[in-house]
């Protein structure tokens, strides 16, 4: 079975190895045909992208709900805070509203997105039984594994609050992907 992929570019012809070099993005300028990459060959392109305009504010919203804390390990650092969705923008119900929102610092929500932590509806935070049971650095033991059965710190505000509904939702999907 195969998938096409097209438009398809030809970006480059090396002859004496009867090659030819495909690109899937006309934005390509070239492509380097040495792997080897020095200071002269770097080198920049342009793409479009599609943005989500709603991120910023949800972004602040959250962030500030949260009393710019992550809601799993309280680092109180903004910079390396982030906005995570209980539900993606994808779903039905992922809309882009502070009870769908987490204030996560980076690790806990990359964590959260791959579902290596979840949070359970009763606001407790759960470790996937394989960081429970890895071995690694001190960031696999203080960073994740110790988070598992830590309290979910919430905004003040009721209605700031994790969406019940929602994180039942997410922590199904957290559980399948532990068994």
């Amino acid at each position: 079975m195969y998938v096409a992929y097209r438009p398809v570019y030809i970006v480059g012809d090396l002859p004496d190895q009867l090659q030819v070099i495909l690109s899937l993005d006309v934005a390509v300028p070239h492509v380097l045909v040495d792997p080897v990459i020095n200071e002269d060959q770097r080198s920049y392109q342009e793409r479009l992208t599609r943005e989500r305009i709603h991120q910023p504010i949800f972004r602040a919203k959250v962030i500030e709900a949260y009393d710019r804390r992550c809601a799993m390990c309280r680092l109180h650092y903004t910079a390396l805070l982030d906005a995570a969705h209980i539900l993606p923008d994808h779903h039905p119900k992922g809309l882009p509203i502070v009870p769908n929102g987490l204030s996560l610092c980076k690790i806990h929500h990359a964590a959260y997105d791959q579902n290596l932590l979840g949070v359970s509806p009763d606001l407790v935070v759960r470790a996937h039984p394989d960081v429970r049971s890895g071995i690694d650095g001190p960031m696999l033991l203080h960073g994740l594994q110790e988070m598992d059965g830590v309290r979910l710190l919430v905004p003040e505000k009721k209605g700031a609050r994790p969406d019940p509904e929602r994180l039942e939702i997410r922590f199904q999907e957290f559980l399948a992907g532990t068994a």
